[in-house]
């Protein structure tokens, strides 16, 4: 336990830092900078191997994906997305992990601080559809250079954001904790903490939007990499800058702030000298580096929309939250474990999803719809046979899972419930994912939005009031929603998705 601020605990005086960690960070560095050889990309008759694919996809593959097999292009892309989307939630647990030393106020400023960082988040990701978009595009038109001014656009638009959010943020960080519900200790201890994360929202912006420019480009191997490092460096020093190791100085809970955003900050560093080589399928030179409002309005317009649409889904959860408080702190407790169980296991599905909309964007930029439509029906079959089996096992076996969680009998019997209930509504979910970011893939963010709008707005939330509260269904009620709802998006989804207007729109 920390028992002072001149002590460091027992259990994490892990030596001193070698200095040898320069050295593989640098050798790192310079993998990511290096593609693998291009293999020949089989053609359409002959037969798909799977273990070399996989090698390909973790080493990062050159191929054009507006040709040859597609369900090895959606390999390649769908396996690096999945580690890359893996990586980011990483981060939350590691600062966690290490905080939690040093007791319960220390936890309470990571996690309220996240609650904050949760709006970040949303614009990062809203962001990030409208750039994936348009790159994707430009990459299937085979027009590199369009493909650079929107990537120069994008950096451009992350900068003026994350420059405003943290200029108010970053100064009103201990108000801002105090309306989150923050006692005066926490307040006192974390005002820091919450400053740097808040004020240095520029590096989840740009990390995220970047990232969006490598995968629209079929770079999914590179946004995967600088994920790893920027992990790898928030491992190394958070237990260094929170205890004072070795050399370092410590920091208490604002040195996990510190450690995360060096750590994402040197992966945009990175990702910016990657767009600037040579070699890369978006190579930005200094002819691309003028402002291009045209591009900056579509960009605005795209990522506007998707902005939204992620909010919608924000907003749903916090109401939702609302409604099982009704119910006492044990339904929210055995919530918590089945719903961050649930987001787990739909980790590797973002990914697929991604995969799917870097294909549907690419193809329509080649003037291939016909292929957009097959990439995405493939996809979301894939998700639905990991997902089934997912289901399966969290049906089957949710009182061993959650019982590595929590040994009270209530949170458990809740978080039971959660996982068993939801899970029944996998194998919708499974296209229902890969089909929203298929519009938005193709650059037609509003049908999304506005079936989200529909599905959780219009419908979720009455109907979980409704079955939890008027016919006294309670905690089970609100999980019987969320499985309608999520259905009924799938549904909706595939039959906007079959009228084919999407592969109608400019981007």
């Amino acid at each position: 336990m920390y028992s002072g601020p001149n002590r460091r605990p027992a259990a994490l005086d892990f030596g001193r830092t070698s200095g040898s960690v320069h050295f593989f960070v640098g050798r790192y560095i310079a993998s990511i900078m290096t593609t693998a050889p291009e293999e020949a990309a089989p053609d359409q008759g002959e037969e798909f191997r799977l273990w070399p694919a996989l090698r390909e996809a973790i080493r990062g593959s050159q191929q054009d994906f507006t040709t040859g097999p597609i369900r090895r292009a959606i390999l390649l892309l769908a396996v690096p997305m999945v580690l890359e989307t893996a990586m980011e939630s990483i981060f939350a647990v590691v600062d966690v992990f290490f905080v939690s030393r040093l007791g319960s106020d220390a936890i309470a400023v990571v996690g309220l601080t996240e609650g904050m960082m949760s709006l970040v988040y949303t614009v990062a990701i809203g962001l990030s559809i409208g750039v994936t978009a348009m790159v994707a595009r430009r990459i299937g038109e085979k027009d590199p250079d369009g493909a650079a001014r929107t990537a120069v656009q994008a950096v451009v638009l992350g900068l003026g954001i994350a420059g405003a959010l943290g200029l108010v943020a970053g100064v009103l960080a201990p108000r801002l904790l105090g309306l989150m519900g923050a006692s005066q200790a926490v307040i006192e201890m974390g005002s820091s903490y919450t400053r740097i994360m808040l004020g240095a929202n520029g590096t989840v912006l740009l990390l995220f939007m970047i990232n969006a420019i490598f995968r629209g480009a079929g770079d999914a191997a590179i946004a995967m990499r600088v994920l790893w490092l920027a992990n790898g460096i928030n491992i190394v020093l958070d237990p260094t800058l929170i205890f004072g190791l070795g050399p370092f100085p410590e920091l208490g809970v604002q040195g996990a702030a510190v450690a995360t955003n060096i750590g994402r900050g040197t992966a945009v560093l990175v990702q910016l000298y990657v767009l600037a080589r040579v070699g890369g399928r978006v190579k930005v030179l200094a002819h691309h580096l003028a402002l291009n409002l045209r591009i900056m309005w579509q960009l605005i317009r795209l990522s506007g929309t998707g902005t939204f649409q992620v909010f919608v889904g924000t907003a749903s959860w916090i109401a939702l939250i609302r409604i099982l408080s009704l119910f006492g702190s044990e339904v929210v407790a055995g919530y918590t474990i089945g719903i961050r169980l649930i987001i787990f296991a739909l980790l590797p599905s973002w990914g697929m999803s991604n995969a799917a909309a870097t294909m549907v964007g690419q193809a329509l930029g080649a003037k291939n719809p016909d292929r957009a439509e097959e990439a995405v029906w493939l996809a979301g079959f894939y998700n639905m046979v990991a997902l089934g089996i997912v289901g399966v096992i969290f049906i089957v076996f949710a009182p061993q899972i959650v019982a590595v969680f929590t040994e009270e009998a209530e949170p458990a019997r809740y978080g039971i419930m959660c996982l068993r209930i939801v899970s029944l509504g996998f194998l919708f979910y499974a296209y229902g994912m890969v089909l929203t970011q298929s519009f938005n893939g193709a650059g037609d963010t509003w049908t999304p939005t506005v079936i989200n709008i529909f599905c959780f707005w219009l419908f979720e939330l009455p109907v979980a009031y409704i079955l939890a509260v008027v016919l006294g269904f309670e905690a089970r009620g609100v999980f019987i929603a969320m499985t309608l709802a999520f259905s009924l998006l799938a549904v909706v989804s595939a039959i906007f998705f079959r009228r084919g207007k999407w592969k109608l729109k400019e981007v």
